[in-house]
This record gives C-alpha cells, structure tokens and sequence, in this order.
C-alpha cells in the first residue's frame, strides 16, 4: 500500500494535510477499503469548532458505522458538500476529491504528535 508522503497520520485512519494554516482532512484508502461502499458521511458544519483527539463526524459504509477523528484543533472553515450527493468519492479517490473538512487551526505544532507516513504504514501493518 503507498500513500502520499505530504499528510501526517491518526492510528485511526485520518490524514491530515498542512497549506499554511489550513489543514485538510480525510480517510485513508485502508479504511476506505475496510469499510467497503461508503453509504453516508455525517460532517460537522462550517463554523464548528473542533478539539484534537476529538470527533468530527461519523461515516457509515455497508459493513459499519465509524467516528471520524480530527488530530488538530481549530475551526471548520470548508466541508465537501460533494459527499452529500456522491459519499462513493470516499472509496474512489480518498487522498483527493474525497477529503472531508477543512480546519483553520489554532497551533500547527499539534501535527508533530500525528503519525508520519512510514509511522503510519508501519502501525496499519503495511
């Protein structure tokens, strides 16, 4: 399994990637794979506010329902209204037009306690 080398990691799955100040957030396609044809993907509103190590929403699949967890802390300030009409793009294109949120973060620094990406591969056992 490869995955891109520009995000840091949760042990849960998400990935997180860093443009300024602004990071995006999404699965991974592990879990895109693990929870097979994504069904619903429950996101917080523009203007939430969210902790790291906190839920930002729920996805359910087929096979599951899974939280969503969110490894920095800050303020939503874009959702992927797409997921609503078409959540599939979770499992077809995961690290692109699959991403869920967008977080304005108040500390950047909560990024150096995510995975890197060998980290994460490792832990996942890949």
């Amino acid at each position: 399994m490869s995955i891109p080398n520009d995000r840091k990691y949760l042990s849960t799955h998400e990935w997180h990637k860093a443009e300024g100040n602004v990071v995006t957030i999404g699965i991974t396609q592990f879990a895109a794979d693990e929870l097979t044809d994504v069904t619903y993907v429950q996101l917080p509103r523009v203007g939430a506010t969210l902790q790291a190590g906190g839920s930002f929403g729920e996805i359910e699949s087929v096979k599951t329902a899974s939280d969503l967890n969110c490894g920095v802390s800050g303020t939503v300030v874009a959702v992927n209204e797409a997921l609503t009409n078409d959540p599939g793009l979770v499992n077809r294109d995961p690290f692109g037009q699959g991403w869920m949120i967008k977080v304005q973060v108040s500390d950047l620094n909560e990024l150096n306690a995510l995975l890197a990406p060998a980290d994460y591969l490792k832990n996942a056992g890949h």
